[in-house]
């Protein structure tokens, strides 16, 4: 069990199986520094708690201790907060004690360099922003759609670049983000759409209606941007 102080008072709990903080292939950290500098408060001074491939409510920061323990953590955020139930649950009916903490995330892409706002002159526009998935999990492909979903193409991938979306190799590294950009030709309004698949053939969702659930967490259906054309 990992214990940090909340900023409002605390206590924050979470815990993870002992197996996988102990297996090197998990690549837990106990992390005092980033990029060479010490943590700074918001990323979790003095000490943060870094597992990698789960969702970023295990990662607890501004550790205070750890404790082994026999079984799952029973702090709030464990028991009653991050969990998955499907659309028959609401708040009159929910049992949390019926569903498991979440730990590793859904595949998952977004576009970064466009916005619902953007009016746009026709011509060439670039369709970029990041890939990750959970579980250690890598991107196989992130495709991209300018018609809502009519056809594809698949954008180009770089992993490691020190200026995102400039063409690199794809490396191996399993927890990190990939950046993926693809430069389309657009014509009239459009709905731009990016969707996500790992290396287990995981695909995002089209659509939110098919995965929602009471607490609204990991909605990772298809990223969508409109476009207007400027007259």
């Amino acid at each position: 069990m990992l214990n940090s102080q909340e900023e409002n008072g605390g206590p924050y709990k979470a815990s993870i199986p002992l197996d996988q903080a102990t297996n090197p292939a998990a690549d837990v950290l106990l992390a005092y520094e980033m990029n060479g500098e010490v943590l700074n408060r918001d990323h979790g001074y003095p000490l943060r708690v870094i597992v990698p491939g789960v969702i970023g409510a295990r990662s607890v920061k501004w550790l205070d201790r750890i404790d082994i323990i026999e079984e799952e953590s029973q702090g709030f955020f464990m028991q009653k907060d991050y969990k998955m139930f499907p659309p028959s649950v609401d708040w009159d009916n929910i049992d949390w004690s019926t569903r498991k903490p979440q730990m590793d995330f859904p595949v998952q892409c977004a576009i970064c360099s466009l916005e619902d706002t953007n009016v746009l002159k026709k011509g060439e526009v670039i369709v970029a922003g990041y890939a990750v998935s959970g579980g250690g999990r890598g991107i196989e492909r992130v495709d991209i759609s300018v018609d809502g979903g009519k056809t594809w193409l698949e954008a180009s991938r770089c992993q490691k670049s020190d200026v995102p979306y400039v063409s690199c190799d794809v490396t191996s590294d399993k927890w990190a983000w990939v950046f993926f950009k693809a430069v389309v030709d657009i014509t009239e309004d459009s709905t731009i759409i990016a969707k996500a698949v790992d290396s287990s053939a995981n695909v995002q969702p089209e659509r939110v209606e098919t995965i929602w659930n009471l607490r609204g967490i990991l909605n990772t259906s298809w990223h969508r941007i409109r476009l207007q054309i400027a007259p």
